[in-house]
């Protein structure tokens, strides 16, 4: 498992090193002190997990996970205990309080491991259901898996993410995204919607021979004429 530490304390940051030699299955292969030496870092490795402090000399550990191209997995490090909400609420499998014991750390790892299991009978260079989006939306944030989210819509030059109950804006454009995500899940049922293939519940005949596609939310998606071929032989019709 390879690891990268974003700690302003070197002191914090060698502690976790010594701690993290104890397991023979983790590496760490880089470290950084703020956001900006963070973010290249972490998007040129693409680390399996991010060992991250929250307050940083320039921003904080959720501005940083904004910016990433490359979200790995997340275990909030800090002193402070006020933003444990905010960190569960975007999905860090944990957050562990300075001074760390080995045995928290080792519980974390653990979750680290576990959740990694199921991702590794599939190696895909797209963005499937299993890996992860970070989501700044106002002072929300939002940690989601791509299988959660049924629909992305554009709205100006951002696209929103429809996941749960939640609808947050996402500063990307929807050709970026679909390049990115996993065809054999996301579809792009016109020039508007990305849709995610399990959310459908039905399909209808639509104008000309296009069709209308009914998601599990209850939301109603036009596939344009040019789509529905590429649609049907999805689902092989």
């Amino acid at each position: 498992m390879n690891i990268i530490i974003v700690e302003d304390s070197r002191l914090a940051r060698n502690e976790l090193r010594e701690m993290l030699q104890a397991h023979s299955d983790i590496e760490v292969i880089a470290e950084a002190e703020n956001v900006q030496q963070g973010i290249p870092l972490i998007d040129h490795h693409k680390p399996d997990l991010l060992l991250l402090d929250i307050h940083l000399p320039d921003g904080d550990g959720f501005q940083l996970l904004e910016q990433l191209q490359h979200v790995p997995q997340v275990i909030f490090t800090t002193a402070y205990d006020q933003h444990a909400l905010r960190a569960f609420q975007v999905n860090a499998l944990d957050y562990l309080l300075k001074p760390i014991e080995p045995e928290r750390l080792q519980t974390a790892l653990q979750k680290v491991r576990q959740n990694a299991v199921a991702e590794t009978d599939t190696i895909i260079e797209h963005k499937g259901r299993q890996d992860q989006l970070f989501i700044r939306d106002g002072e929300h944030c939002h940690f989601v898996r791509l299988g959660e989210v049924a629909l992305f819509e554009v709205e100006g030059n951002y696209t929103r993410v429809y996941f749960r109950d939640q609808k947050p804006l996402l500063a990307r454009s929807l050709g970026y995204l679909e390049q990115r995500l996993d065809p054999s899940v996301f579809f792009r049922a016109n020039r508007q919607e990305l849709i995610n293939f399990d959310y459908i519940q039905r399909i209808e005949p639509g104008v000309g021979e296009g069709y209308i596609v009914t998601m599990k939310n209850g939301r109603e998606v036009q596939v344009s004429r040019r789509q529905a071929k590429e649609l049907r032989d999805h689902l092989e019709w």
